[in-house]
């Protein structure tokens, strides 16, 4: 049994990852500030249901705050999993210093913890956003990552680049998990498919940026905290895709939604938006070969999923804001 920090416990990733963990006999103390990237009744949700787990200690705590390391080196980690973030490209455009603040500045705040306490194993959460607007097509880790198109993908390099350093310097051991677009029950309110669950249910017009024919590589939760999990492993210092390896139009996207919500979606075009790229599909070869990672759930298995959370929870879940 291993003790791990979890921070972003609250967040989509973060609390799966917990769950499984606590699951598998580790205890867990789970940090988060709750901040409002996106409605905060998902993220309690979340925590409590965790919270109704034995093995969880909850931390009310700012990873971006450089006080945490004094509140939390008194205790003995056998990992840090740094999955707290602000998440959202469009988000990093209206404001990119919190993005700084929490996925720069926080995770240098989180492997300091690590050097001062002796903690050996990080995992820290990166984004396939990383990869820029024309990689290669599934897209290897090896691909370029130095041409980040917002704010929000130029701070996870920047604390891919850190964790880098203190590997180098300390022997932190590190594995950097580059997301693509993650879904399933208690998801990211501000992401495609629950956005798209929720309207389709609903009856509200479903809103596209651009012709609906951009594409993405889509994971089910529980695949990708599995995949984290596995993460823990000693590797040195290495960069692993986790996801995407299921692409689809958004078009085709909104018709799978319908069939298994059982309603049409009125459907309303837009501009598209110049923080989105226009695809994303990952190589995850890397994840095979290091971590013994492959997924198990496909797009439709995951969406009925995903749709039987919601219908379970609609009397609440209807009403969470999804801009």
């Amino acid at each position: 049994m291993a003790h791990y920090l979890v921070t972003g416990a609250a967040g989509f990733i973060g609390a799966r990852t917990s769950q499984m963990l606590i699951q598998d006999g580790h205890t867990v103390v789970g940090v988060d500030i709750l901040n409002e990237a996106y409605d905060l009744r998902v993220k309690e949700y979340r925590l409590n249901e965790l919270q109704a787990m034995s093995g969880f200690t909850f931390r009310k705590l700012d990873i971006s705050d450089k006080s945490i390391i004094d509140q939390l080196k008194d205790e003995k980690f056998d990992g840090v999993i740094n999955l707290a973030a602000w998440a959202g490209v469009r988000g990093s455009v209206k404001n990119p210093w919190i993005y700084v603040e929490t996925n720069m500045t926080g995770t240098l705040n989180m492997l300091e913890l690590c050097r001062q306490t002796g903690t050996k194993k990080f995992v820290v959460a990166s984004t396939s956003s990383i990869y820029g607007e024309n990689p290669p097509y599934p897209t290897p880790e090896s691909a370029s990552s130095s041409e980040p198109l917002q704010p929000y993908a130029a701070s996870k390099k920047g604390a891919e680049a850190m964790a880098h350093a203190y590997h180098h310097l300390y022997e932190v051991d590190v594995t950097v998990v580059r997301f693509f677009t993650v879904y399933g029950p208690a998801g990211r309110p501000d992401l495609s498919i629950f956005r798209f669950v929720q309207w389709i249910s609903e009856g509200r017009p479903v809103r596209v940026n651009g012709d609906g024919e951009q594409s993405r590589g889509f994971t089910f939760i529980d695949d990708i905290a599995r995949g984290v999990i596995l993460a823990l492993k000693p590797v040195g210092y290495e960069i692993i895709n986790l996801g995407g390896h299921e692409t689809i139009t958004i078009n085709n996207l909104i018709r799978l939604v319908e069939d298994i919500v059982g309603k049409k979606a009125v459907v309303q075009y837009g501009p598209p938006d110049l923080a989105d790229m226009r695809s994303n599909w990952a190589d995850v070869t890397k994840a095979g070969e290091l971590l013994g990672w492959e997924p198990q759930f496909d797009m439709r298995a995951g969406i009925e999923k995903l749709v039987e959370w919601y219908n379970a929870e609609r009397e609440w879940a209807k009403d969470i804001l999804t801009p």
